[in-house]
C-alpha cells in the first residue's frame, strides 16, 4: 500500500509540475481566453516578403499562440511557400474547426495574426533552397496520412502536420517550441528524425516521448506536454511557458 502511494503522489506531484505552466499562463492572462475569434485580430506582422521584396522562391515556417485558452498550452503552426516571382503564397495547416482539417490555401498574407496571437517566424527559406522544398513540400502535404482528423491533445493536429511534412521534405528542418503540443505524435512506429534534423524523436502514441537533437536539444514529453533544456543556444524549456533563455534558431537563416 505504502508503495502504491508513492506512486499516486508521485504521479499526482509531476502532472501538478506539468499544469503548473499553462495553469500561470491562465492565471496572468498571457492567453487571453475573452472575446470573440472573429473579432481578433488578424494583421500581418511583416516577417514575409513580397516579390518586389524577394522576387526568389520562398518557404517559411510559423508558430503563433493557439486562440482562446488553448494558448496557455500551446501553438498553432503553419508551412508557407511561395514560387519564384509569384505574388501570392500557399499556406498549409491543418485547422479542427475544417473538414477535411488540411487546408490549402492562397494568401497574400501568411504572417497574419493567429486570432489575436502574432506569429513567431520558425523557418525561413530562400532562393534555390526554397525552390528545390516547393514541389516536395506540396506532395507530402497531399501525402499526410490524417487529413480529415485533429485531436488538440495529444494529436494529430496542426502541430503533428508541421513535424511530418519537416521529416518528410529533404532540406526543411525547422525546431517547433516546446508548446507545439502535438509534435510527437507518430503515425508509424515509435521511432522518427527530429523535425529540426540531427537528432531522433521516440515517442509513445504522443503521451510519452524523448527527443535528442543539435537544435532541440533535450525535450521530454510527459502526457502530451514537453519540457526540456537547450544546451547549444542556452534556454530552459517549459510546458505551457515556452523558451526561457536564448532565442531560438531559425533554420534557413542566420545559418541555421
Amino acid at each position: 500500500m505504502g508503495r502504491i502511494l508513492c506512486l499516486v503522489a508521485g504521479l499526482g506531484l509531476a502532472l501538478a509540475l506539468l499544469l503548473a505552466g499553462p495553469l500561470w499562463m491562465l492565471g496572468t492572462e498571457r492567453s487571453d481566453g475573452g472575446g470573440h475569434w472573429a473579432s481578433a485580430s488578424r494583421e500581418p506582422a511583416g516577417l514575409a516578403p513580397t516579390a518586389l521584396e524577394a522576387p526568389e522562391a520562398v518557404v517559411q515556417v510559423y508558430a503563433a499562440r493557439a486562440w482562446g485558452w488553448r494558448g496557455a498550452f500551446g501553438v498553432h503552426t503553419w508551412i508557407a511557400t511561395r514560387v519564384a516571382g509569384a505574388e501570392a503564397y500557399r499556406m498549409h495547416h491543418v485547422m479542427s474547426w475544417r473538414r477535411p482539417t488540411l487546408v490549402s490555401q492562397s494568401t497574400a498574407t501568411p504572417d497574419r495574426a493567429w486570432y489575436g496571437n502574432a506569429p513567431a517566424l520558425l523557418a525561413d527559406y530562400r532562393g534555390e533552397a526554397a525552390a528545390a522544398m516547393i514541389a516536395d513540400i506540396e506532395a507530402a502535404v497531399a501525402a499526410y496520412p490524417a487529413p480529415s482528423s485533429y485531436r488538440a491533445w495529444p494529436g494529430p493536429n496542426s502541430n503533428t502536420f508541421t513535424a511530418w511534412v519537416a521529416r518528410e521534405v529533404p532540406g526543411l528542418e525547422v525546431v517547433l517550441p516546446v508548446t507545439a503540443v502535438g509534435k510527437d505524435y507518430l503515425f508509424d512506429g515509435v521511432l522518427a528524425a527530429a523535425p529540426g534534423g540531427r537528432g531522433a524523436t521516440a515517442s509513445l502514441w504522443g503521451m510519452l516521448g524523448l527527443t535528442l537533437g543539435r537544435d532541440e536539444g533535450l525535450e521530454l514529453n510527459l502526457l502530451g506536454l514537453s519540457l526540456g533544456i537547450d544546451v547549444r543556444r542556452p534556454a530552459l524549456k517549459l510546458p505551457g511557458v515556452g523558451r526561457l533563455g536564448m532565442a531560438p534558431v531559425i533554420k534557413g537563416a542566420e545559418g541555421g
